[in-house]
């Protein structure tokens, strides 16, 4: 049974930092592609980072470019994502996704699915 848990979600002030986690069990972590999504209320889900399975290659939405930054540990089955400079749009419930296609994960229609992690930033 694939599990993806995350943790490290939080309420912080603006400017503030984040760092979620994201940890698999239940598949071969290193054959998948891993990313993080968000939703806001309201709102549709939208990616915020990708990272390939060998990790060399990521990706980021405009707005989290140079602010977020997203990693994983293979050793451990954990893929990270860290968020400086926070800011009140970021606030929503962040979601782990795994896909062993990158374009799939892309799309939002990976795999596989945590539950997720609030992530609240107050002005």
């Amino acid at each position: 049974q694939v599990q993806l848990v995350e943790s490290g979600g939080g309420s912080v002030q603006a400017g503030g930092s984040l760092r979620l986690s994201c940890r698999a069990s239940g598949l071969t972590f290193a054959d998948y592609n891993m990313g993080w999504f968000r939703q806001a209320p309201g709102k549709d889900r939208e990616g915020v980072a990708g990272i390939h399975w060998h990790g060399g290659n990521t990706d980021y939405r405009a707005s989290a470019q140079g602010r977020f930054t997203i990693s994983r540990d293979n050793a451990k089955n954990t893929v990270y994502l860290q968020m400086n400079n926070l800011k009140p749009e970021d606030t929503a419930m962040y979601y782990c996704a795994a896909d062993r296609t990158w374009v799939q994960l892309q799309r939002g229609q990976g795999a596989y699915w945590g539950q997720g992690t609030q992530v609240t930033v107050s002005s």
